[in-house]
This record gives C-alpha cells, sequence and structure tokens, in this order.
C-alpha cells in the first residue's frame, strides 16, 4: 500500500479515518456561514472541511434537468440551482483557506473547471474529484498533473470506469489515490448504500486505500453508515455538513452537524479498543484462566488401590490441580490415597 499523507495526517488502514465535513454550498453564500460551519467542523474533530468551487455557466446546461429528491430540493434545473450558489470569489475562498489554517483544519474545496483546479492547486493538500466527474478526463489530468494525493468518488460509476480513471491518474505520474465508495443519492436509503462496495472495491485496488462519501441521513445522532464502513475498512469518510438539519433543500437533509460528528468520534474510540491489539492478548485474564478452567476431581469416594476409571472422576472448577488436558493420562492409574467425594486430585495421589 502505498503511503499517503494530507498535511500532516498519514492515511493508514487502522480504525482513524480522515474525516471531511463538506459544507459544499451549505453556506448559501454567506461567507459568515460559511465559517461558523468551518467552526462547528472543527469543534466536532473533523480533519477536513471541503467547498465546491464552480460557476454555474461552466458547469451545467441551463436545460440540465435534477436528479436529486424534490420532495426535499424543489429545483428542477441544475443550472438554477448551481447559479444560487455559485457567489464565492478567489477572495472568499483564499479568506477561508487561511481561516481554515487559523483552526488547524484542512482546507479541501472540489474543483469543477480547469481555472479552478489551478486556483486551488496552491490552497489544498489534495484534490477532490465528485463522481460526476470521474469520466472527465481533462480535469483528472489536471488535477493529477499537481502530484498531490487524489481523492476520487465513484458514485454511479461501473467498475471498468474506475478502473479507466485510475489508469489515467497513474499515467500523469500520480499514485496517491483514494477511491471513495459513494451512492449518487441524495439521499441513499439504508438498503441501497451497499457498504460491500467497500469490500469489492479493496479486492480490485489493492494498492490504493478506500473511502466512503456517505448521503446517508444521520438517525438519532448515529451515523450507521459511516460506522460499518469505517469497520469495513474506508480510511477516508466524507459527508456533507450543515448546523441546521432541518433546513430544507440544497444538502442540508442529509447532513450531519457537531453533534453526529462528536458522536462518530466517539464512535471510532470505542472501535479502536474494541478492536485492541493483533495479536492474542491474554493479559488482565489470569484469574479466569484458573478459577473459570476446570481440574480433575473425584466423582464419588475412591478407595486407595482403586483404578480411575471414566466413572470415578469429573472435570470441575477452579482448575487449580490437574487440567482435563490430562484425562486421558489419568485414567488406569492407581489411586495410592483413598479420597472423598468432590476432592480435587493431584498427581501425588496417583501411581506412575
Amino acid at each position: 500500500m502505498k503511503k499517503i499523507k494530507i498535511n500532516n495526517f498519514q492515511i493508514n488502514e487502522q480504525l482513524n479515518p480522515y474525516i471531511i465535513a463538506e459544507i459544499g454550498v451549505n453556506h448559501e453564500g454567506s461567507i459568515d456561514l460559511a465559517k461558523k460551519l468551518v467552526r462547528l467542523a472543527s469543534d466536532g474533530g473533523a480533519n477536513a472541511v471541503k467547498f465546491q468551487s464552480y460557476k454555474a455557466e461552466t458547469l451545467a446546461s441551463k436545460n440540465s434537468p435534477a436528479y436529486w429528491d424534490l420532495s426535499e430540493e424543489p429545483t428542477k434545473s441544475q443550472f438554477e440551482l448551481f447559479k444560487k450558489f455559485d457567489f464565492f470569489n478567489n477572495n472568499d475562498y483564499l479568506e477561508l483557506a487561511d481561516y481554515c489554517k487559523s483552526l488547524n483544519i484542512d482546507f479541501l474545496s472540489t474543483p469543477f473547471d480547469l481555472k479552478v483546479a489551478d486556483f486551488l492547486s496552491d490552497l489544498v493538500p489534495a484534490f477532490k474529484i465528485a463522481s460526476a466527474d470521474i469520466t472527465n478526463y481533462p480535469l483528472l489530468r489536471k488535477c493529477a498533473g499537481y502530484k498531490k494525493p487524489i481523492i476520487l468518488s465513484v458514485g454511479a460509476s461501473s467498475l471498468i470506469e474506475i478502473k479507466n480513471a485510475v489508469s489515467l491518474i497513474e499515467s500523469c505520474k500520480n499514485n496517491k489515490i483514494i477511491i471513495l465508495h459513494c451512492v449518487l443519492n441524495y439521499p441513499t436509503a439504508l438498503d441501497k448504500a451497499n457498504l460491500h462496495s467497500i469490500k469489492i472495491l479493496k479486492q480490485n485496488f489493492k494498492d490504493y486505500y478506500i473511502g466512503y462519501s456517505d448521503h446517508v441521513p444521520p438517525r438519532s445522532n448515529r451515523m450507521a453508515a459511516m460506522e460499518m464502513a469505517t469497520i469495513l475498512g474506508a480510511v477516508v469518510l466524507e459527508k456533507h455538513f450543515t448546523h441546521n438539519k432541518k433546513l430544507q433543500g440544497n444538502d442540508h437533509y442529509h447532513a450531519m452537524d457537531k453533534i453526529d460528528l462528536i458522536n462518530f468520534k466517539k464512535s471510532t474510540e470505542d472501535f479502536n479498543m474494541l478492536a485492541g491489539t493483533e495479536k492474542i492478548n491474554i493479559a488482565g485474564q489470569e484469574n479466569a484462566r484458573i478459577y473459570a478452567r476446570r481440574s480433575i476431581y473425584s466423582s464419588g469416594k475412591i478407595k486407595k488401590g482403586q483404578i480411575i476409571t471414566n466413572e470415578s472422576i469429573i472435570a470441575k472448577r477452579p482448575g487449580e490441580g490437574i487440567s482435563p488436558i490430562y484425562w486421558d493420562q489419568v485414567i488406569g492409574r492407581k489411586m495410592l490415597v483413598t479420597i472423598e467425594d468432590d476432592t480435587k486430585i493431584d498427581w501425588e495421589m496417583l501411581s506412575k
């Protein structure tokens, strides 16, 4: 596995995922709200925040239809929706990048055109590619050319499309690739998350780390999809982030908030404690080894000179005497002393 660092964070296969709180356009065009969301994500324990850098005119045709849940986001045109939130300019992103630095949280923003990628190249420690751009080869080449880690979402993509995109990035002499399983439905139902795809991606891309971009709405401040993805080996997790999950429209309704994030971080701490070390460890179980295991006891009175049979002995707790692993070695020996029922048998009581 190729070593990949995003700023100071070493991507690894342990239960310690790099968490991207995707603010996206949930700032709704307000730089103050954007900063508030950065602060909340930082307080919640995210490693990075991510925005989306685009202009509607270079992203979508004016006739582009919606592909999201219209009951949650009623805008029927992609162009109209994107136009609502493309207010930020380069100076705004510079300001946000500086603000992120002041809070020690990584600044990321998904580029949606070549000029934006050029601009972001000095600001981001890695490039995040949206699922919909897995076939946008000019953009993939542009981002790969900066030799920074490429975080590639693969929602709605076939395996061959993913392999082709990875090969294209590799052809740019960039092998710092993290592939994110993703379902391109907003929101994603529990029975559509298909997290076994993480295992399939790990099998097909053995040289690369696998992560997960989540669109499953949290329930009761718990993010089961992200928890399961972590257990399955996702090393980078991305999820939309909001200050108010009750807000209608866009990406609020399937996003996490600060409390969700804090609870998830606690879950990952529990996972690490539950996982322990990668070796059999019996430390702390010494009493159980003695008192919960069994020894050979008499199952009735045994007289001196009597031959031990299966019927004359029994295995009982505690395990302070002869272990029943030596049962067959005890059978057939002669008793050297008379003992009563429920007596622990020692080797000294038995003939050689």
